[in-house]
């Protein structure tokens, strides 16, 4: 994956297994993704700006391994799919326990955004912006 997103887990992360509790993945997951639509040249403020907005319609988790706190961990995101009104993601989670340790993947989520306009909130296509800069990024 050519781009990926830091997150250090914090220790309200973690539930009472010692691990992060799942739905964290998810905002860790939002968050590699907003910051990988601005590495592709139109970050989230200037969709808005041009009147569209994404929503998630589908999001599956498939867990690998546990994340602890102190753990090292990024996310990689790519694109796998732009449809016209909808792309596909797939993110995964990697961690390590320490800098001599190898990385593995923990947990792989691919999700389903579709393109709505951000006020009546009914489905657009995917902005040319937007499209143009997942395909260089697949390429």
């Amino acid at each position: 994956m050519s781009f990926s997103f830091p997150v250090v887990p914090r220790y309200s992360e973690i539930d009472q297994q010692g691990v992060v509790f799942f739905g964290h993945y998810l905002t860790w997951c939002d968050e590699a993704f907003t910051a990988y639509q601005a590495s592709l040249g139109y970050p989230y403020p200037d969709m808005i700006a041009d009147g569209v907005d994404i929503q998630i319609v589908h999001a599956s988790l498939d867990y690998a391994s546990s994340v602890h706190w102190g753990d090292l961990v990024v996310i990689g995101v790519e694109n796998e799919k732009v449809g016209t009104t909808s792309l596909t993601s797939r993110l995964v989670v990697r961690r390590r326990a320490s800098d001599d340790q190898p990385w593995g993947d923990a947990v792989t989520v691919q999700l389903v955004h579709v393109c709505v306009d951000s006020t009546s909130f009914t489905k657009v296509a995917v902005p040319e912006r937007l499209a143009k800069g997942l395909a260089v990024a697949r390429a």
